[in-house]
């Protein structure tokens, strides 16, 4: 008997609450915690598990997450493709190989895990390794907990750097967008060349500068590091809005600069965490390679539609609007905030009226 055959016929509050006592029961799943304020604020994978347990026999909450899951499955499928016609233009210029000798990946089941489990589980099959440095590749679908994972292994490794292309595709663009500026052209892909690009990835350059680890730009004018200017040049609208653009052409180049900068570091013993898809990943050399999966894609929607509804009920819920005292009472009007933001999230469509004959 599951939880959800249990539950019918009850109030749907009381439905929330004992699914979750339910789930506590599995001690194979990390424990729950109660709803509360401080739960909302924290926003980890521990307040998604909650509010998840709490609405596992809300049909509306059924609902919501899987228009969640199908959203989120049809986005993977689009920048799928976006990004594979990427590699293949580049496959075609020469910049990067057409069968890549990808290493074995451990494929890691995330269903019924904490965040921390899995970022434990993973440290644990590093062995010694992760004592003197290592590149770690992390794949999955979006919603299998990525993110949150790379957050748990930066606080679990020594010397550990996360690694992100973003700040290399805005460096390119920075250059072409100056490149332009200076031809007196307005920005275009017309403009960008396969031969002004190959001299604009030539303005890049990554090693250590002021004793760290730096993106380093020179060319068309400008020599600045990346980490000096994340926050503020790189940010400009004449960069952002180029950004897809330059993308677009350039990933071949850019995952070859990232795959030379992990593995600088990786000889200096440090640990690169390369999160993202295989389609780039697989041009990383590395034996640690790691892919977070859900057996059960319909988790995926429910953790969406989790952390939608606590973003939203942290708007409603303060010390102010709490009007009852104890851990009960305040667990019921947290859940009560919870509700009406997935009610206003997935509003029934209104029933179509058919026009009189």
């Amino acid at each position: 008997m599951n939880a959800t055959s249990l539950c019918v016929g009850l109030d749907q509050t009381v439905r929330g609450y004992f699914a979750q006592a339910l789930s506590m029961l599995d001690s194979s799943a990390p424990p729950l915690v109660p709803l509360s304020r401080a739960l909302l604020k924290r926003g980890d994978d521990s307040t998604s598990n909650a509010i998840i347990a709490a609405f596992a026999c809300d049909s509306t909450f059924a609902a919501f997450a899987k228009n969640e899951m199908d959203g989120i499955i049809a986005r993977d499928d689009e920048d799928a493709e976006k990004l594979a016609a990427g590699i293949r233009e580049a496959v075609a210029r020469g910049v990067l190989d057409p069968n890549p000798p990808v290493e074995p990946v451990c494929k890691v089941n995330v269903a019924g895990k904490s965040a921390d489990q899995v970022a434990g589980e993973i440290v644990a099959k590093l062995g010694a390794e992760a004592s003197t440095g290592c590149v770690l590749v992390l794949q999955g679908l979006s919603g299998t907990g990525k993110g949150t994972t790379v957050s748990k292994l930066e606080m679990l490794l020594p010397k550990c750097v996360c690694w992100s292309n973003g700040n290399v595709f805005r460096s390119l663009t920075l250059l072409a967008v100056t490149h332009c500026e200076k031809e007196g052209v307005p920005f275009s892909a017309e403009a960008i060349t396969p031969a002004v690009l190959a001299k604009l990835v030539k303005c890049l350059s990554f090693g250590k500068f002021g004793g760290k680890f730096d993106i380093r730009i020179k060319g068309m004018g400008l020599d600045l590091l990346v980490s000096e200017i994340a926050n503020t040049t790189l940010k400009e609208p004449r960069v952002g809005k180029n950004i897809p653009t330059i993308a677009k052409m350039s990933q071949g180049e850019v995952i070859k600069f990232a795959a030379g900068a992990a593995e600088q570091m990786r000889s200096a013993g440090h640990n690169v965490l390369m999160e993202g898809r295989s389609q780039t990943l697989d041009y990383v050399r590395t034996p640690h390679r790691f892919e977070l999966t859900l057996p059960d894609p319909s988790v995926i929607g429910q953790r969406r539609a989790a952390q939608r509804m606590m973003a939203a009920a942290l708007q409603e819920v303060s010390d102010a609007d709490l009007s009852v005292v104890g851990a009960a009472g305040e667990a019921a009007e947290v859940h009560a905030a919870l509700k009406k933001a997935l009610q206003a999230m997935h509003e029934p469509l209104p029933p179509t009226v058919k026009p009189a004959a």
